[in-house]
């Protein structure tokens, strides 16, 4: 970790520079800057080679837009050869559309680009080594972000190029975009795939054994290992790891993300006898429209469906808040026997 806190991308990446300039790592060339909270599938061998190919001090990874998001995104203003003029963060009406770009410059054809004529930053970059310490150290020294503070301002200064990425892109750092974003995984077919045989994605190797299910309906879900589900009806659902659902359990719309150990079956036990309650959820619960984190313990006979729809809500001492209408179960909270939510 660094000695402070980040305060932002490039200050993350500050606080790190020393890497760069490390015997080891001398004869780096081109540093490649990712965000943490995206979902997509790239080579990036490819996007450090376009960089390269058009020597170009920074290129930035770009999706193409249509009318009815561009809007929601920072997007780029590119001449006829793909360098980034300038930026502009969210227009709107008229600013909207003076970002409209030829993006069959950057290889799509004519029909899709006609259909996405914007092109919004990914938070992906590739550095000029050199480039990128001079920003951080010496031009932009107190710049906390490399999004909103230093590429605008580096497309007036420094070759800036723009390499296009016409894929699947979702960006999951809100709540919603994260629910989102893991309820997409379950249709069928999804728009993102874990199972492309050509570039798979593999998660962390755990030593747990397979999910037992006993009498269950599961549709259009993803249930992870090392779960048991007894007489419960699942659907549209991620079921996490070490998950526990209790008979006639109904869970829907629901991204479940586990447990960090098992309890016992005497642990279980001796919880019920004493009125407490055990990881996971009890029996004859009611789940919609939610996001359960680690370790949460759900009573029997519990309702979570924000019926009155309620966008906002803190509910931290009952163990839970809703943030855009999804009610968020608290890491490690307890709910009640009988609660509604």
């Amino acid at each position: 970790m660094g000695k402070n806190w980040f305060q932002g991308t490039a200050d993350a990446v500050r606080q790190f520079a020393w890497l760069f300039e490390d015997a080891k790592n001398k004869d780096v060339d081109d540093i490649l800057i990712l965000s943490g909270d995206h979902l997509y599938r790239m080579d990036y061998m490819d996007f450090v080679q376009k960089h390269r190919d058009s020597g170009a001090d920074i290129t930035i990874s770009s999706i193409p837009i249509d009318d009815s998001r561009a809007s929601d995104f920072g997007l780029m203003k590119i001449d006829d050869k793909g360098q980034v003029l300038y930026f502009s963060e969210k227009p709107k009406g008229g600013d909207l559309k003076a970002m409209v770009v030829d993006t069959t410059v950057l290889g799509l054809s004519p029909e899709d680009a006609k259909k996405k004529p914007y092109i919004a930053s990914m938070g992906a970059y590739v550095f000029k080594k050199e480039i990128l310490l001079n920003l951080l150290r010496w031009r932009f020294p107190t710049a906390n972000d490399f999004g909103s503070e230093i590429i605008p301002a580096s497309a007036k200064e420094y070759f800036v190029k723009a390499y296009l990425f016409n894929d699947y892109w979702e960006d999951i750092g809100t709540i919603k975009s994260f629910f989102d974003a893991n309820l997409a995984l379950t249709a069928q077919p999804p728009k993102f795939s874990f199972y492309d045989a050509r570039k798979p994605i593999y998660t962390s190797p755990r030593n747990v054994p397979p999910t037992k299910v006993d009498n269950c309906k599961i549709v259009d879900s993803i249930v992870s290992h090392g779960c048991f589900l007894q007489n419960c009806s699942v659907e549209h659902s991620i079921i996490g790891i070490r998950s526990r659902i209790g008979s006639d359990v109904s869970l829907k719309d629901a991204v479940m993300l586990g447990a960090d150990y098992y309890e016992t079956d005497a642990e279980v036990a001796s919880l019920l006898a004493e009125g407490r309650v055990p990881i996971g959820i009890g029996q004859n619960t009611k789940i919609r429209n939610c996001i359960i984190d680690k370790n949460a313990r759900i009573g029997r006979n519990v309702t979570i469906n924000n019926s009155e729809n309620i966008k906002e809500a803190d509910r931290t001492e009952d163990g839970f808040y809703i943030r855009s209408g999804i009610t968020i179960i608290i890491k490690n909270s307890t709910i009640k026997d009988g609660l509604v939510i």
